[in-house]
Order: C-alpha cells, then sequence, then structure tokens
C-alpha cells in the first residue's frame, strides 16, 4: 500500500468510517458539519468533525487518493505524529480561514478533508519542490512547486469568483497550516532552501494583500 504507515491508515479509515456514517445519517451529517452560524453560536467542535464528512464516494475517494500518494513524503521526512500535526493544523487553518472570509454568512457551509490534504500536499511540495507530478489533460508532469504555487493562485480566484461548489477557501487555509507546520518541523528549509520558501509563499501573500485591499 505505497509503504503507508500506521498513522496514514488511520487517518484514511477514519474518514472513510464518519463519511459512510454521514451518507447513511442525515442527521449525523447535519449535526457535524462545517456551517458559520452553528459555529458561532458554540458549536466549535465542528471546525474539526466536519473534515472527516464528505459529500458522496467520489469527494472521498479524491481526497483519500491524494493523501494516500502525499502522506508518505511528510512522514518519510518527518514522522507518522509529525505528519498528524501537519494533518490537524492543515484541518484546522482551512476552518479557521473559512471562517474568517465567511464570517458574515451564517448559512454557509462545507464539509471534506480537503483543507487537510491540501495542507499535506504542500508540505510534501516544499520538501521536495523539484518532484514531478502529472496533472489531468496536461501532457508532460511539471515540477510540484510550480503546480502549488498555480493551484493557490486557482484558489485565490475561486474564492474571489464564488466559482463551483468548492471549499477555495478551505483549501487555501489548509495550504497554508501545510506551509507553516513544515517550517516549524524544519526551519532549516529557511537557510537551505530560500528560494522556494519564498516562491511557494507569494500566493499567500497575494491572498492577504487582497484581503487587506477588500479585493476578494
Amino acid at each position: 500500500m505505497n509503504n503507508l504507515d500506521i498513522a496514514t491508515i488511520v487517518v484514511i479509515a477514519a474518514n472513510v468510517l464518519v463519511s459512510l456514517k454521514g451518507f447513511n445519517d442525515t442527521v449525523f451529517f447535519e449535526r457535524y458539519k462545517f456551517g458559520i452560524g452553528q459555529i458561532q453560536a458554540g458549536q466549535k467542535e465542528r471546525m474539526l468533525t466536519s473534515g472527516f464528512l464528505h459529500v458522496d464516494v467520489a469527494h472521498l475517494f479524491f481526497n483519500m487518493f491524494t493523501l494516500y500518494f502525499f502522506a508518505p513524503v511528510v512522514v518519510n521526512w518527518f514522522s507518522s505524529g509529525k505528519f498528524l500535526a501537519i494533518y490537524f493544523l492543515s484541518l484546522l487553518a482551512g476552518s479557521l480561514l473559512a471562517m474568517y472570509f465567511h464570517k458574515k454568512e451564517p448559512y454557509y457551509s462545507a464539509v471534506g478533508a480537503s483543507g487537510a490534504v491540501t495542507g499535506v500536499l504542500y508540505a510534501a511540495i516544499l520538501l521536495q519542490p523539484n518532484m514531478q507530478l502529472g496533472i489531468m489533460f496536461i501532457p508532460l508532469p511539471v515540477p510540484a512547486y510550480v503546480f502549488g504555487i498555480g493551484y493557490l493562485l486557482y484558489s485565490i480566484y475561486g474564492m474571489k469568483s464564488r466559482m463551483g461548489n468548492i471549499g477555495h477557501t478551505a483549501h487555501f487555509g489548509g495550504a497554508i497550516g501545510g506551509y507553516v507546520g513544515t517550517l516549524l518541523f524544519m526551519p532549516k528549509l529557511l537557510v537551505h532552501e530560500p528560494l522556494m520558501v519564498g516562491l511557494l509563499a507569494i500566493p499567500i501573500i497575494i491572498l492577504f494583500i487582497m484581503a487587506k485591499m477588500g479585493k476578494i
């Protein structure tokens, strides 16, 4: 299984089990999904529980498939414990950013591990920026750092245009969590890979400048 360690297997299993419960129990799904109004009313646990619920099997599969490939990179560089720390930091960061940008939208809701998974993906990119990633509809693989920067710029566009039924804000927040967590666990990257650290920070800086200017 792609050399998956026990921590990754437990995370995938938890996502599958909680999602299956949500598929078959509407009350459970509604109680634990991300909801601005409910969180503001005091149900803070939704900021974490929503990350284990999914809309359907395809949504669940895509997130777990991505995690299957990139979790081992983070585990191999760090440890199972630090992988879990980055995963949950990214999940929380995605929820916090969604709270920040949608705080005046009490009916805004979302579910999915996408924020946490994007954080793991961005952590893997920061650790191995030159690994080659294949992308649908593009015949040649691209360096991971190019994909990472492009993906976050696309997320900014998605946040601004409210494009599709996709939690672009949670994805972006998750990436911030993965970026910050990686640098906390491996600060020497700031010295040994300053160019990549700087390049991967560009979309994050752009987002907060746009937010400060009221452009998003």
